[in-house]
């Protein structure tokens, strides 16, 4: 194998309007508009035929490395159905973004009325080495996680 980073992670939508705006509010930011449809090859690689899609490759401003989002809200085929229901489901089952002030961001969400698991938890690695975090979720559902390492 020669992989070298990841690219993106690709989060599907009900709406990409309000999805959006949401990763916007997270700092996210559109640098390239998805087509609506593409090339029967492309129909074939994400096993599909004839979609139609609304949505955006998004970049979180600053982030070293680059974090980029894949956002889509999938017209055709549509499926409005929940996504995972909780955090112990196979696959992939959450995003975990760093922060450098998770007390603020925590506010920020919940001043903003996200909903928000709980208040951040402490995981220790060693007696002097941790992390504080928590969980939130997208206007969809989706898991996200907020990290600040100490």
């Amino acid at each position: 194998m020669n992989i070298t980073s990841m690219v993106h992670i690709n989060i599907n939508c009900r709406s990409y309007e309000v999805s959006r705006a949401f990763y916007e509010m997270l700092g996210f930011k559109v640098f390239w508009p998805v087509p609506p449809t593409n090339s029967e090859a492309v129909n074939r690689a994400v096993g599909m035929q004839n979609y139609r899609v609304n949505g955006a490759l998004m970049t979180l401003d600053g982030a070293n490395p680059p974090m980029v989002i894949d956002l889509l809200e999938w017209q055709s085929p549509r499926d409005d159905s929940a996504p995972y229901p909780n955090l112990h489901r196979p696959g992939l089952a959450r995003l975990a973004m760093a922060s450098s002030d998770l007390q603020a961001d925590y506010q920020f969400l919940v001043d903003n009325d996200v909903e928000v698991l709980s208040e951040p938890a402490t995981v220790m690695i060693d007696e002097e080495h941790g992390s504080s975090f928590f969980c939130f979720k997208d206007p969809d559902g989706t898991f996200l996680e907020l990290v600040q390492s100490f």
